[in-house]
């Protein structure tokens, strides 16, 4: 297992996005690099029988107000800009995070979350019609068609599975959540103390 951080996201979380365009100047101060983990957001709501903010924030009175708050000040803090909302929320992310490992196994991973991400959050799109995120892919330089294809392997479906259960077991249960050896963080929010660790490394 990687001695480094590990961020463990999803597409599909717009608190994830901001937590990944935080994360470069985190490893720039601290010298020390994240090793992002696809995992699949409804893989892990259904482990745990969890529920997206969404869901579970539906006429609850003052708790929504203050997660925005609670966001500027993310925003604010870390000196990124906001999430542009995606008019198509929910985005089934399935192919989405297969296509992740895809990247990986094509070495063309770094490029692809960047772009995966700018199309759900900051040109936000109907990411989970294929024609659409073919196109998007695309346009960010990528060989979509062979990533698109590449995730309907058998192996690239495996590797998702395994990656989904696998932060489970070690006690996930949204995105984004955060490792530090044994040690789990969820949320943005808890980047700053992410950081505070790996400043006393």
């Amino acid at each position: 297992m990687s001695t480094n951080p590990q961020f463990m996201f999803d597409f599909g979380s717009p608190n994830a996005f901001l937590s990944h365009e935080a994360i470069p100047a985190i490893e720039q101060r601290s010298g020390v690099k994240f090793d992002y983990v696809p995992i699949l957001l409804g893989g892990i709501f259904k482990a745990t029988n969890n529920k997206s903010p969404a869901e579970t924030l539906a006429g609850v009175k003052n708790k929504p107000e203050f997660m925005k708050v609670e966001t500027e000040r993310f925003i604010k803090r870390f000196k990124v800009k906001p999430a542009v909302w995606n008019p198509f929320f929910p985005v089934n992310t399935l192919n989405l995070m297969r296509a992740a490992i895809a990247a990986q196994f094509e070495g063309v991973f770094e490029q692809y979350v960047d772009a995966a991400f700018h199309h759900m959050w900051r040109e936000p799109k109907k990411m989970d019609d294929p024609e659409v995120a073919a196109k998007a892919l695309t346009s960010s330089g990528l060989d979509a068609a062979r990533l698109l294809t590449r995730a309907q392997e058998p192996e690239v479906k495996a590797r998702l599975i395994e990656n989904t259960q696998a932060a489970v077991e070690r006690g996930a249960f949204g995105s984004p959540t955060f490792f530090v050896g044994s040690e789990m963080f969820f949320g943005k929010e808890q980047l700053r103390e992410v950081e505070e660790i790996l400043a006393g490394k």
